[in-house]
Parts: structure tokens; C-alpha cells; sequence
């Protein structure tokens, strides 16, 4: 769900296949739809193991004792660690070929998945969390790419909405698989990472197989230089709409990732692991599906829309607080990621139709240090305040507050359809 539709909107950074090298694993290189499928999968895996720590979270919590601002912030440095490779490294593999990249992406998801395995303090969590964040960033930039270069027919739309199911939905299952071992088997803070390991082995082995969709530049190297964002003055009104539109559903994401296992638990009023995680993980599975359900929309539609089920959402959920109700904060979960999946996917949709294709890299850097941001702060913020607060008045407080903005963005995407054209 992240940088994943700024290159499958920007057909302009492929390159044709030129002549490929054939060293012994190409031999017998993935044919094109497995490759497709591959690149796709490998978007989902990434996201995965971003879903695996968080039913895990309670556990290193009372294991060492730290606070919920600890935990808000080790969350967020994977965010910073995501957008950190996002803007030094999103063009690498133009440079030196899509499955480079991907290996050294994958190989440093499986090192941070290591690094959880033995972790004794939260010092631990920092490093892994730190080194999935700047592996995922890569994995996401090239593998998004890689599915455009791959697509039959080079359709942004249809590999943006592949994009954004698969890593909704590889959140959800990787909160979901990992409640499960965490519940059920022993070893409970190493099993879910071992099981990481095996996919991630599983899906090196067949990038070695993958013939790269890109020719390397002539003596191409690896330049690790900071992509400026900004805003073109005809696309600044899009990206106002777009970046609140992504302030409302990531952050809302951000706050369920951190520290919605424990509310879950609070108002279940059960210690149940896979419980907690089938409630946490309702958010990205229904993005996942109204993604599926409403991704070809009219960017208008899906950016009101959507939003005006996010802001439906939130009041249920400060509802659901406010009285201690559990089925309500089940409906509440579900609803407002029915709402985050489309609002999202529009917002973004209707950036890229108004922003030329030689400012959409400067305007997408942009608009992913707005979705980080969004991902990480208000997390930080929320573990702030429910030290003196508590945790079920600050959900209250910042579910009105992402209500009120989801309003602002169904208002204005309604209000400003027939002036911005979108189709």
C-alpha cells in the first residue's frame, strides 16, 4: 500500500527488455505470468512482515517494561526506515535492473528477521524494526516497478490495484498467521519469524529465476541521492486533497498497527492473541477488498466515498470506546477500512492524473513523506497521550479527530469533481 502506486504510475521510469544474460539459474527463467505474479507476491510478502511484530508487541511490552510511547516509537521507526529508502533509493533499480534491488531487499527483511529472533531488549526491536523499514522501502519501489515492466499490457490502473490488494491483504494475513503461532505453538517469539524465513528463502530462490525487466545503464553503480520533493503549482490543489485523504486512513493504520492489539483486548476483555488479531487485522483485509470491490471507480467517487465510510467508521469506533462495546468496535474496524482502502486509492488516483509525468517523482516523494508521516507522528502522538489520558480516551480523542478530517476530504473530492475533470 505504499510507495507502491507512485511507479505504477509512472510509466515514463520503464525501460524496454534489452538482451539479458543467461548465468546457470536463468537457464530456465520464470515465464512471464509466474514473473508477474512473483513481483506481486513479493509486494504482499513485504508487507507481511511488517503485520508479523504486532501481536507481539503486548508480550515484549511486559517482558521488558517499557512504555506505550516506546512502543508507538519503535513502530514508527520502521515508517522512517520505509520512506528513508524511498527517497535515497527509489530509482536504484532503473539504474542497475529491478532484480538486484529485489534480492538485496528480500536478503535484508530476512536479516531483520533474524535480528527479532534472539532480541533480549527493546534495543533489539529498534535495530530489526529499523532494518525491515529501509528493506521494505526497497522491496516496494522495485517490485511495484517490476509489475509494471511485467504487466501484459502496462496498465498503471490494474497493476496499482494489484498493488494496493496485495499489500493490504499481506498486512492482515501477517497479523493474522503470527497471532496464530503466537497463541498455539511454543517458542512464541521466534516461531512467527522462522516461518518468515522459510517465504522469505521461498521467494529469493525464485528472483534468481526472474529475467530482469530492465537493461542496466553502461557502467550504471549504485547512487544513493535524495530525491527533492515538491509540488507543481497545477497540481498543489490535487495534492492538498490526496495528502489529507492519506492523513486520515494512515494514520488511522498507524494507531491499529501499534496500538490497537491492546485495545482490542481491553474492550474483548480477553487475553486471546488470535482474538486480538482477527479484530487488528479487519482493517487491512476490508482495504483489501473494497479495494477489490471499487479500485477501477472514478477517482472522485473513491476519494468521497471512501472517506465518508472512514468518517462513518471513526464515529463508531469512539462509540464502540465509549461504551466498552466489542461487536461495535468489530463493525467499527471493518467499516473504516472499508473506507480507508477506496478513499486512499482515489486520493492517489486523482494525484497522478493531475500531475504532469515529468513532476510525478518529485510530487509522489512528496506525497509518501505526507503517508509517513501520517503512519508514524500521530502513533508517537497517540502513545503520548494515553500515558496521563489512557488509551481508550486517547483512541476517543483521535477518532474524532481522523472523523472530522475524512469529512473535509468526502466534502471537498465531492465538491471539486466537475472543476478537476477526474474520469
Amino acid at each position: 500500500m505504499t510507495s507502491i502506486e507512485t511507479v505504477a504510475d509512472r510509466p515514463d521510469l520503464g525501460r524496454q527488455p534489452g538482451p539479458y544474460p543467461h548465468p546457470g539459474y536463468l537457464r530456465r527463467p520464470l515465464a512471464p505470468r509466474p514473473a508477474y505474479l512473483l513481483a506481486a507476491s513479493i509486494v504482499g510478502l513485504a508487507m507481511f512482515a511488517s503485520g508479523i511484530p504486532s501481536p507481539l508487541y503486548g508480550t515484549y511490552s511486559k517482558l521488558w517494561g517499557f512504555s506505550a510511547v516506546t512502543l508507538t516509537i519503535v513502530y514508527a521507526t520502521y515508517a522512517f526506515g520505509v520512506l528513508a529508502a524511498l527517497l535515497l533509493a527509489g530509482r536504484l533499480s532503473d539504474e542497475i535492473g529491478r532484480r538486484p534491488v529485489l534480492l538485496a531487499a528480500l536478503c535484508g527483511i530476512l536479516v531483520s528477521t533474524i535480528v527479532y529472533m534472539p532480541a533480549t531488549s527493546v534495543a533489539w526491536l529498534f535495530v530489526a524494526r529499523g532494518l525491515q523499514g529501509l528493506a521494505t522501502g526497497l522491496a516496494l519501489s522495485a517490485a511495484s516497478a517490476a509489475l509494471l515492466d511485467l504487466h501484459p499490457r502496462r496498465d498503471p490502473v490494474a497493476v496499482g490495484l494489484a498493488n494496493g490488494v496485495t499489500s493490504a491483504g499481506g498486512i492482515g494475513l501477517g497479523i493474522l498467521a503470527s497471532s496464530v503461532l503466537v497463541q498455539y505453538l511454543p517458542a512464541p517469539r521466534v516461531l512467527p519469524y522462522v516461518m518468515l524465513a522459510v517465504l522469505l528463502l521461498v521467494a529469493t530462490v525464485a528472483t534468481l529465476r526472474l529475467k530482469d525487466p530492465v537493461t542496466p545503464r553502461p557502467g550504471a553503480r549504485i547512487q544513493l541521492t535524495p530525491q527533492r520533493p515538491s509540488v507543481p503549482p497545477a497540481g498543489r490543489r490535487a495534492f492538498l486533497l490526496a495528502s489529507m485523504a492519506v492523513l486520515s486512513s494512515w494514520s488511522l493504520n498507524g494507531l491499529y498497527l501499534s496500538l490497537g492489539p491492546e485495545l482490542s483486548a481491553s474492550l474483548l476483555h480477553s487475553d486471546s492473541v488470535v482474538l486480538s488479531g482477527l479484530v487488528v487485522s479487519s482493517l487491512p483485509t476490508a482495504a483489501a477488498l473494497s479495494q477489490l470491490l471499487f479500485g477501477r471507480s472514478a477517482p472522485w467517487a473513491g476519494a468521497s466515498y471512501g472517506s465518508l465510510a472512514l468518517a462513518a467508521g471513526m464515529g463508531l469506533l469512539v462509540a464502540a470506546v465509549a461504551t466498552g462495546s466489542a461487536a461495535l468496535f468489530v463493525v467499527a474496524s471493518v467499516i473504516a477500512g472499508f473506507g480507508f482502502g477506496v478513499a486512499f486509492l482515489g486520493g492517489l488516483r486523482s494525484l497522478s492524473a493531475a500531475v504532469p509525468p515529468e513532476h510525478r517523482a518529485a510530487v509522489m516523494s512528496a506525497f509518501y513523506v505526507v503517508a509517513y508521516g501520517a503512519l508514524s507522528l500521530p502513533a508517537i502522538a497517540a502513545g503520548l497521550l494515553s500515558t496521563p489520558l489512557g488509551l481508550d480516551s486517547t483512541f476517543e480523542i483521535f477518532g474524532v479527530a481522523i472523523a472530522a478530517l475524512a469529512l473535509v476530504v468526502a466534502g471537498e473530492a465531492w465538491r471539486t469533481r466537475p472543476r478537476d475533470g477526474w474520469r
